[in-house]
């Protein structure tokens, strides 16, 4: 289906946009097709799927999305190492058939399978054998096996409680199973994403360990390279850190995003579609991709 520029008010402010998940296509347990089922239900008016390194469930997504007359945008969380750390940036509104784009991403996941195979040695290490196999059998991408995958089989062969009891015990620096990556550079990531048509976003910026100057520089190099908006009201930050963050915004000139992180119904912080709406006083980042939404007819929006 094509897509068709939308007359900004169309594009409400308090609008119930969820512009952060994951399917089976990287490391959340449900397909593309049941997730726009369940934005759908519960009211989601604009949706994204932004699968970890992955563009291989966009033409599902949307139409999924589209069979029920819910509004899309095309998403990606590209996976970047900054001041040593693990920092994400999402994608919205961009051509994922973009040549550039997907070899970028190509090259990202590369590596993975043998970080995944350090992993389990180390895991045997300490007693827990068969980790590489068993998180294989959660992950629906073997080229995106991730540590979520071998909490899920730390879980199922009983070692952990829950995944929440994994990254306390393993699988984080200085615990059995942490093998760091050397994922895509902040420059590159942003550059994928313009070249590619779309919006870059800084994802859930609370949950990087940075110093307050190193985030500083994350916010300002992230501007200077085109990045365009970051999340403030997403399923990890609070309250104060959604102020904290909108904060960030104003004063870096970013436009503010939303997204639930939402990967799987037992494991998630929140359910697809129940974030509080932005402050009045952001830009919402839909606001910047009105005409890259991809439209059902009838035109239609939920607000919160």
């Amino acid at each position: 289906m094509s897509v068709i520029p939308a007359p900004i008010h169309l594009l409400p402010h308090h609008l119930n946009a969820d512009l952060h998940c994951h399917s089976v296509v990287s490391d959340g347990t449900l397909t593309p097709e049941a997730l726009a089922a369940r934005a759908h239900a519960n009211g989601v008016g604009l949706w994204a799927l932004t699968d970890h390194d992955e563009v291989g469930g966009q033409a599902r997504a949307q139409a999924a999305a589209h069979a029920l007359g819910l509004p899309y945008l095309t998403g990606v969380e590209i996976s970047v190492t900054f001041a040593s750390v693990t920092v994400h940036i999402v994608g919205l509104g961009f051509d994922p058939k973009n040549e550039q784009l997907v070899q970028g991403l190509a090259h990202t996941r590369g590596g993975r399978g043998d970080r995944a195979k350090e992993m389990a040695s180390q895991l045997a290490v300490v007693g827990i054998r068969g980790a590489f196999e068993g998180a294989l059998k959660y992950a629906g991408n073997p080229e995106l096996v991730s540590r979520t995958h071998f909490a899920r089989f730390l879980v199922e062969t009983g070692v952990c409680a829950d995944t929440y009891d994994v990254f306390r015990r393993f699988l984080t620096e200085g615990k059995p199973g942490f093998v760091p990556h050397r994922w895509a550079k902040l420059s590159d990531a942003v550059r994928w994403i313009r070249e590619a048509g779309g919006v870059a976003v800084i994802a859930h910026p609370a949950r990087y360990d940075h110093s307050p100057t190193a985030e500083f520089a994350l916010f300002s190099e992230f501007k200077a390279f085109g990045g365009q908006g970051v999340e403030v009201v997403t399923g990890s930050h609070s309250p104060d850190e959604y102020q904290e963050y909108a904060d960030m915004a104003a004063e870096f000139g970013l436009a503010a995003s939303r997204g639930s992180d939402f990967h799987s119904p037992d494991e998630s912080h929140c359910d697809l579609g129940t974030l509080p709406p932005l402050s009045q006083q952001l830009t919402p980042i839909w606001h910047l991709l009105a005409d890259r939404i991809q439209w059902p007819r009838p035109h239609g929006l939920q607000c919160s």
